[in-house]
């Protein structure tokens, strides 16, 4: 019997490489299956009943629930490093490995889209264009920016991507850069030529806030309407991780309030958005869907990475990136 595998949600994995949809449909059947994101437990068991193999992207939830009704699975391999939406305990128990990227493969993708969005909220870029292909040429003086350069840059998370952030900024832009991680030792920080802070100091400090930290029961709505009040009037914040991170009812305030200068996100709590989210009624808010890590190298070698998994597991051997080490023969 054929092995039967299915790309779950993904807008991304084999459409630019086809080469990675080859190797895969050389070793079983494959489908690519969309559901809703919060589709989970029995429902999305029955859906992807009799696929052994999961490619699986940011949504559907992979839930204790799922893996009770599921039947055998043996791998879901995330095409990203991110997994807060597949229960690792219940995939245990079910013995199926679970696999995601190697965060190095979305480091320098997702650290340079975190600078270009700064660059544009900080220059104006997407409003002084717009006020070109009006043919208003002559309202360039309403387009004063700022440099980065002497800025205090405060980075939230200064791990993969984080600290990648904070070398650019640093060493392109002369930038100061503090930074606020609980998971990280301070003398780790500190070997980086960076300071490391509390979080109240950063954003009491910070021209600049890069947000890089994963969402736990710790981080969700991190920056609330406690945490914008302490923030310096006109700060500039970028977030490439996750919308969760901040609160948006307290982000609406605060840009209200004139706290938030210009905010540029690639990520938003509840995403996909539509056209009439009330953000983007802000014009010093600048939003891309999602796309940090979608340049041609990283998701060339996140694709390589998956089909390798997938290969693997059909041999007999350990895949690579496994997060339930213990399922490891």
């Amino acid at each position: 019997m054929s092995t039967k595998i299915a790309i779950v949600n993904s807008s991304s994995f084999g459409r630019y490489f086809p080469e990675h949809m080859e190797r895969l449909k050389r070793l079983g059947e494959v489908d690519r299956i969309d559901v809703p994101k919060d589709m989970g437990g029995k429902k999305l068991a029955q859906k992807l009943m009799g696929y052994s193999i999961i490619i699986a992207s940011v949504t559907a939830l992979y839930n204790k629930e799922f893996f009770i009704y599921k039947d055998e699975t043996v791998l879901i391999t995330r095409h990203g490093i991110g997994y807060n939406n597949i229960d690792v305990k219940a995939a245990t128990e079910k013995k199926t490995f679970v696999t995601k990227v190697d965060p190095l493969v979305e480091r320098e993708a997702v650290a340079e889209n975190a600078v270009s969005l700064l660059m544009s909220v900080l220059r104006q870029v997407g409003p002084a264009f717009q006020k070109v292909r009006e043919g208003e040429w002559r309202q360039r003086a309403k387009f004063m920016g700022y440099e980065v350069k002497n800025k205090i840059v405060g980075i939230i998370g200064f791990g993969n991507i984080g600290s990648r952030v904070g070398e650019i900024l640093k060493n392109g832009f002369d930038a100061k850069i503090i930074a606020y991680d609980p998971y990280r030792l301070p003398r780790e920080i500190k070997k980086q030529g960076v300071e490391p802070v509390p979080l109240e100091e950063l954003l009491k400090k910070a021209d600049i806030l890069s947000l890089n930290a994963f969402v736990d029961e710790k981080s969700y709505h991190l920056l609330s309407k406690k945490e914008f009040s302490m923030m310096k009037k006109g700060v500039y914040i970028v977030n490439t991780a996750r919308g969760e991170l901040m609160d948006q009812n307290a982000l609406l305030w605060a840009l209200d309030e004139g706290i938030v200068a210009g905010l540029g996100v690639d990520v938003i709590e509840g995403e996909p958005i539509d056209k009439d989210h009330p953000l983007l009624s802000y014009p010093n808010v600048l939003i891309t869907p999602h796309t940090s890590a979608y340049t041609y190298e990283c998701l060339k070698g996140m694709g390589e990475k998956v089909v390798s998994d997938v290969e693997k597991v059909l041999k007999g051997e350990n895949p690579d990136g496994v997060i339930n080490r213990e399922l490891l023969k």
